[in-house]
């Protein structure tokens, strides 16, 4: 519903580029109104000054210097909206769009989900032309659509879930997820990258060393994403799932996307917006994975390191870096022997953990790694292997190496991962 006309500044008019139907204005058109500027109806905008109708009246104005100028304003709930009512102003007043304009804007609308029918009809073009111009955008949209499928699938979304994200039925999902559990579609697709590149160098000992990071995010806690492709190289295939419920900024999930690995990542707080971690506690116990725990080949975990990590999340005391020793360790060996009870025969846990020594009560060192894998370790859980993965010696601040001179005592620049393999 519009209301009466009213006046305001010229330079409050907004101007959508985005929303603009025609490729560019008239300025022969503008010249003209100009000469006539005060015969001139007023433009129409919506409650936020945008403008829906009028460009050319907007712009003669301007050319002339007028401040204000009058308007009628219709509000509008949406981009959408305002794009559509601006079309069909145009469509009786005004100069008329070109084809290639009209079919600008009927893709863009297909795009936002307007029915075809009421696009031909705002367009004043037949079904048929509209057809036409929609054929391209059509199989682009099947694309991407198709792609957001995949791309969930291998996030382990479920295919109910799938659905209601891309808009299909359950058996269009369902046939697309078939399709990408094929090897072949991803090969031809060159999105999967094997273990062929020149730069990978397999890992062939228990000793992991790297200068720098390589991780795009950059924040408190993110793991080094090399080691968690040696691990997926070492201990998955593709479509197996890894399972990292301490996901941070998704380094995880970059690399079983690259290594096309299936995942189910979590954090407790994720600090990317992306769909593809969850927010999720591990006091809750084992992650939802529903029937796929069968597929689960690898457990990652790099939890907090206990004191090393206290106040950086939050100040929570369900958190695992504010919690007591006794609590962090029972906690988190709680949760792997529960996960542990739902993987498959052969299937790995690697856990990431550093010794905590000058936070500790009196700088004691602290085994996180002993303390866990003795309260794990038993007929279920077996350990495989022990990689360490230190830290360069820059960690140590100034203050750190004169209390070592001081006191005779060893800075902590180790990391541990132990790997445990479930028993058949």
């Amino acid at each position: 519903m519009q209301n009466d006309s009213s006046t305001i500044h010229t330079s409050q008019v907004r101007f959508r580029d985005d929303l603009y139907p025609r490729f560019k204005p008239d300025a022969a058109r503008i010249q003209q109104y100009a000469e006539c500027i005060d015969l001139l109806p007023p433009i129409e905008v919506n409650q936020h000054n945008e403008l829906i109708d009028g460009y050319h009246r907007w712009a003669a104005h301007k050319l002339v210097g007028r401040d204000t100028i009058a308007v009628t304003v219709t509000p509008t709930e949406s981009d959408v909206e305002l794009d559509r009512l601006g079309v069909q102003r145009n469509s009786t007043a005004g100069i008329q769009l070109s084809a290639d304009e009209k079919a600008k804007k009927a893709r863009q609308w297909f795009a936002a989900g307007i029915p075809e029918p009421q696009i031909a009809a705002d367009l004043s073009v037949t079904m048929r032309t509209l057809s036409r111009w929609l054929a391209d955008a059509k199989k682009t949209l099947k694309a991407e659509r198709d792609q957001k499928i995949a791309d969930m699938w291998l996030a382990c979304y479920t295919e109910e879930e799938i659905a209601e994200a891309v808009g299909a039925s359950e058996t269009v999902v369902r046939g697309r997820c078939q399709e990408s559990a094929d090897l072949a579609t991803w090969q031809k697709s060159r999105i999967f990258a094997e273990y062929r590149e020149p730069e990978w160098t397999p890992p062939l000992y228990n000793v992991w060393t790297k200068a720098a990071k390589t991780n795009e995010v950059e924040h408190f806690g993110n793991s080094e994403a090399t080691w968690t492709d040696n691990l997926v190289y070492l201990y998955t295939k593709p479509f197996d799932i890894v399972v990292d419920p301490f996901a941070g900024g998704g380094a995880t999930v970059d690399v079983c996307k690259k290594r096309l690995r299936r995942y189910w990542a979590s954090d407790r707080k994720p600090t990317a917006a992306r769909f593809d971690i969850r927010g999720y506690d591990i006091a809750a116990g084992p992650p939802p994975l529903h029937k796929r725990w069968s597929q689960v080949a690898l457990l990652f975990l790099d939890p907090p390191y206990w004191r090393q990590a206290q106040g950086q999340y939050s100040d929570d005391a369900a958190d695992l870096a504010n919690m007591p020793l006794d609590e962090f360790t029972n906690t988190l060996a709680g949760f792997i022997r529960a996960c542990a009870g739902k993987m498959r025969g052969g299937a790995k846990i690697a856990l990431m953990l550093q010794p905590t020594q000058w936070k500790a009560d009196g700088k004691r060192f602290t085994d996180h790694v002993f303390d866990v894998t003795r309260a794990v370790v038993g007929d279920k859980l077996t350990v495989k292997t022990r990689i360490s993965a230190p830290y360069s010696t820059q960690q140590a601040t100034p203050q750190q190496v004169e209390w070592a001179k001081a006191n005779r005592e060893l800075l902590v620049i180790s990391r541990e991962i132990v790997v445990f393999e479930v028993a058949p």
